[in-house]
Order: C-alpha cells, then structure tokens, then sequence
C-alpha cells in the first residue's frame, strides 16, 4: 500500500513535535506544558489515571480543538494542513446505532481525497477491499457495523485509518472491553503499521502492554512525569507522582507490582519495576 500526502513531508523531521501545550476546558485544565516529539513509524504509548488529558492530546494533535499556547506540528506544518492523521475515539464516543456497514465506514476514510461531491472510484472500491484484508475482516464488509464486536469493530477503524492513508494514526483506548484474542489481533495489525513506517500513538490502562508492547510511553497526568523507554518511564516513583491514591503497590521478589486502578476492562493492569 503507497501513501499518497497532500502535501509532500519533510522526511528529515519529526512525524509529531508537540511543544509546550496546555489546553482548559473553562476552570479546568486538561494539558499544563506538554511537550514530547515522536519520530517516522515510531509506536508511542500514552498511560495515566483518567482525566489525565490523554483524549484532549490526541485530539490536539488531530487539529480537532486548538490550544491556548503552545504548538503542534506534524511533519513541521501544522495539523489542519494534513488530511494523513486518523484519530479512533473510545469506543463509548461513537453511535454503533448509526445504519452503515463495515464497507461504507472503511470508505469515509476516502472522503479526505475524494472531496463530498465525487463517487468512489473501482481504485476507491479496490483499496477499500485490500484494507479491508490487511486487518482480516473483508468477511465482515456487508456486516452492518453495529453488529460487531468489540474486536471486530476496532479492527475496521484501523482499515479506516488505512484507507485514509494515514501516516499518523492516534488510538484512544483501542484495548478497553476487548479479550485478549482480540487484543493480540489489534497488536498484529499495530505491527503491521509500524513495518509501512505509519507513527502510532496508543492510550491505554494496562502498565504491563505498554511496557512490553512499545519502544516509548509517555506518562501524563495533565503534565508530563515521564517520556522514555519503558524501563525509565514506569518507575515506582513515577507511577505514584502520577497517579497518586489511584495506584497501588505491592513488594514482589525483586521488584514492585503496580496496579492501577482506572482500568476499565478486564485485562491485566500491573507493572513490574525492577530495583
């Protein structure tokens, strides 16, 4: 699959430079100062307690809302000049009631390029189809989207994103109420992106994945505690800087189990830091 992005990218920078953020909804604060920079094909995990602002950074970073200060750039230009950012909400944020099928929603992530008024092309139609195949799901494309599973569901989002032709793609909680089948699926298809260099930024509650599945993590709690590899990042003392009563520890062996409590499925959420 080729990328084709309406405007040509300067390879030499990086994919997304967020610098010095902060964004308020009224009284609240939903970003103090967040800065990070994530290169090409990178896969970043995004983890901290609810209400840490990772939903409000993603859609920054989409050009969904704008910040007060700071800046976003992707690829150096700002985000409203980039039609190749897919952003998938929480699952809870979308109406599965809405009448459309599994083909018709991987196809809205055309509409970028094709404009409101022009009809799919058979090259629309066929790159739909081959979407639809790289994450295994093509038996579902008649399936009303409703009708899926959690899993399932996910999974033709990201055949969204990938015909969007997207060179960022942002995934708020993708893993949240899903088995661990369908979890694996999800990462499959993760690596998949990261080997056609396509950036992911994933929020999750589970410690332990975002440890083992990721080359970075950032740790937010409206502000940053930590940006780095896994084995820095996810420290004790890290961890209950950021999430304060919403973690607890307990003494294992060599090291220091953290469970948090904001999890909202059942997968595992503990963190082993080794001392």
């Amino acid at each position: 699959m080729r990328f084709e992005p309406l405007h040509a990218h300067d390879r030499d920078r990086n994919s997304i430079v967020v610098h010095q953020v902060s964004v308020s909804y009224g009284d609240v604060v939903a970003l103090d100062d967040v800065s990070l920079d994530v290169a090409g094909g990178e896969r970043v995990a995004v983890v901290g307690p609810n209400g840490s602002g990772k939903s409000t950074l993603f859609k920054v970073i989409a050009g969904v809302i704008q910040p007060q200060r700071g800046r976003v750039d992707l690829f150096g230009t700002e985000p409203r000049e980039h039609i190749c950012v897919a952003y998938v909400p929480q699952r809870s944020q979308v109406d599965w009631s809405f009448p459309v099928n599994v083909q018709d929603v991987v196809m809205m992530g055309r509409v970028g390029r094709l404009g409101l008024l022009r009809w799919p092309s058979r090259r629309d139609v066929a790159l739909v189809r081959e979407c639809l195949e790289k994450v295994v799901a093509i038996e579902l494309s008649k399936r009303q989207i409703g009708e899926l599973s959690g899993g399932q569901q996910q999974r033709v989002f990201i055949a969204r994103a990938l015909a969007q032709q997207a060179e960022v793609v942002l995934l708020d909680e993708p893993m949240t109420g899903l088995d661990v089948g369908s979890q694996t699926a999800i990462y499959g298809i993760l690596d998949t992106l990261r080997a056609m260099q396509v950036t992911v930024l994933l929020s999750t509650h589970d410690l332990n994945q975002a440890a083992q599945c990721f080359g970075r993590v950032l740790l937010l709690n409206r502000s940053v505690f930590g940006y780095g590899p896994a084995s820095q990042v996810l420290s004790s003392e890290r961890l209950v800087a950021a999430y304060g009563d919403q973690l607890r520890l307990e003494e294992i062996g060599d090291g220091v189990l953290a469970f948090s409590d904001t999890a909202c499925s059942g997968g595992g959420d503990g963190h082993v830091d080794h001392r």
